[in-house]
């Protein structure tokens, strides 16, 4: 089993709102990635997946928790020492024009990064750029053209190639494909894979696309309203969920076999307020299989195999209900 590169530990993210309410986007989250592992975040929007990536590379500060890189407390250091290990850790962005500069020129764009490593000169940085060029399948003839030049795909391979042009251990991806058209998506889809594989680059996968979840990820860590409420491998998770929220979330996915359908699991209500949450479960206005206790406290993370996790007190329950799919 490949080492643990990201170790993460009730990592909190509490944002104060008007009139003294606090807002906790991100609340008690722990999750580790091995090298070379692709880590799926999962949720709808407003999960806290967004929040929890950028605290991991410090645009945002955490309220609270660890956060371990390749041994390292990157919370304990300054932002001037966090600089030296920020090339390890990349991210790629959602909207690839926005997050382009439109008066650079891709090669100046994917050098931008090489800037902060005083130690290479001009002609090092370009070859590194030619190079980042190639693996994301664009060659030579960008390297001189402008972002609007390019096709939204295209736009977010230059996106990529500015992410491995440090070589990092770690590409933070926020839904890299959710702005791109479907066979376009699956192109970089392959992409991300064939790079992983390649340079054993470790991925958090942040999406609400489950689909692209299931091609490119090997775990899961499914949020609900700031919490992770089951961690699993992904075949495992995505065959027979535990928790009645990976449950609805999963049975909402079209199955591409046609003699194949998912059974249905349906959640009730409203999801609540971020703002001030309930005592107990999150789920817990909403969940079916809803007890007294589930309004009480909040339910532990407990452990059922080999790295499976869920944080539901009927999680053994669910598990009698069987797999999603249905034949």
């Amino acid at each position: 089993m490949a080492a643990t590169l990201l170790q993460v530990s009730d990592l909190t993210k509490i944002f104060p709102v008007g009139g003294g309410h606090q807002l906790k986007a991100v609340s008690e989250v722990s999750f580790t990635i091995r090298r070379g592992e692709a880590l799926a975040l999962v949720g709808e929007s407003g999960s806290g997946k967004t929040t929890t990536g950028r605290c991991l590379l410090r645009l945002i500060e955490p309220t609270a928790g660890h956060i371990q890189f390749d041994g390292v407390d990157i919370l304990a250091q300054t932002q001037r020492q966090f600089r030296a290990l920020r090339p390890r850790m990349q991210m790629v962005f959602q909207e690839p024009y926005d997050s382009l500069s439109p008066r650079m020129r891709v090669g100046r764009i994917i050098e931008e990064p090489l800037r902060m490593l005083p130690e290479l000169d001009a002609a090092e940085r370009q070859r590194r750029a030619l190079e980042v060029l190639g693996m994301v399948r664009l060659g030579r003839a960008a390297y001189d053209r402008y972002p609007h030049q390019f096709s939204a795909g295209q736009q977010q391979r230059i996106g990529i190639a500015r992410a491995l042009v440090t070589r990092p251990d770690l590409v933070l991806l926020d839904e890299p494909t959710s702005a791109l058209d479907v066979s376009v998506r699956a192109e970089i889809l392959d992409l991300l894979s064939d790079l992983q594989a390649e340079l054993g680059l470790a991925y958090l996968f942040i999406s609400h696309d489950l689909t692209a979840v299931r091609r490119v990820c090997q775990r899961v860590a499914i949020m609900y309203l700031g919490r992770i409420v089951e961690t699993g491998e992904t075949e495992q998770i995505f065959e027979a969920p535990l928790h009645p929220y990976s449950r609805a979330l999963l049975s909402s996915v079209l199955y591409p076999d046609p003699a194949s359908r998912l059974s249905r699991y349906v959640l009730t209500g409203e999801i609540p307020s971020p703002i001030d949450l309930p005592q107990g479960c999150h789920l817990a206005s909403r969940c079916p299989m809803v007890e007294p206790r589930c309004r009480s406290a909040y339910p532990p993370m407990d452990r059922f195999g080999e790295g499976r996790s869920v944080a539901c007190y009927r999680a053994q329950e669910m598990r009698a209900l069987g797999g999603l799919t249905t034949h």
